[in-house]
């Protein structure tokens, strides 16, 4: 059976040889020892430092590069826009309204109300404080 050449280890150890204070490289070959294997933005990492080494031969770089390319690209899918919420107002908004013309100061009721103006949906435990202040205080 034939062994393959470990060309990443072959760069970390040269990298290392041309700096052995580099904590960036030192991590590297960490981890390297570790998993086994890098990531693909770490080794892109390990690419930019290995072309400022001036004896590092061009077929590991190349090889180094090929790697790089032969590996999956992950990107984050951009973040979803949130549903819009409908332009009427909703059953909440109609007791706050309700409980906000009776006692037009009450605090906990006025710091739901900027909250639904920011667009924010009430809380579970908030949904259940308002409909109780609904039923104390709209009974009359």
């Amino acid at each position: 059976m034939k062994q393959r050449i470990d060309v990443i280890e072959k760069v970390l150890n040269a990298c290392y040889q041309h700096n052995s204070d580099a904590l960036f490289i030192m991590s590297l070959m960490h981890q390297y020892e570790e998993r086994g294997s890098l990531s693909r933005k770490q080794l892109q990492g390990l690419l930019l430092k290995a072309q400022k080494v001036k004896d590092m031969p061009p077929n590991w770089l190349a090889t180094l590069e090929a790697t790089i390319l032969k590996m999956p690209v992950r990107e984050k899918a951009a973040a979803s826009q949130p549903a819009t919420k409908p332009a009427t107002p909703s059953k909440e908004a109609a007791l706050i309204e309700q409980i906000l013309a009776k006692y037009p100061q009450h605090k906990a009721i006025l710091h739901l109300q900027q909250k639904l103006q920011q667009q924010q949906s009430l809380t579970p435990p908030e949904q259940t404080e308002l409909e109780r202040f609904a039923r104390l205080l709209l009974k009359a």
